[in-house]
């Protein structure tokens, strides 16, 4: 997904969009990989969230709760 287009999903400007993946780019939380013109980025799931009262947690526990409920675990629980 292009910087513009995540701006515009998320509602901010598209240079917000480049400061905040810029930053944690540089805070360690994210790896870019040149491919071609395009950046990758690579999440570190593992790593800690910086904030004293959630540093007991890692990034991908939180990414794990906004991830979609696939139609098989939908089904599960309507059951």
């Amino acid at each position: 997904m292009r910087h513009r287009n995540l701006a515009e999903l998320i509602g901010i400007t598209e240079r917000a969009a480049q400061r905040i993946v810029a930053d944690l780019v540089e805070a360690g939380y994210l790896d870019v990989v040149r491919e071609g013109r395009r950046n990758r980025y690579r999440l570190h799931p593992e790593l800690q969230m910086r904030h004293p009262l959630e540093h007991d947690h890692q990034i991908g526990e939180i990414l794990a709760v906004l991830q979609p409920i696939g139609d098989e675990a939908r089904s599960d629980r309507s059951s």
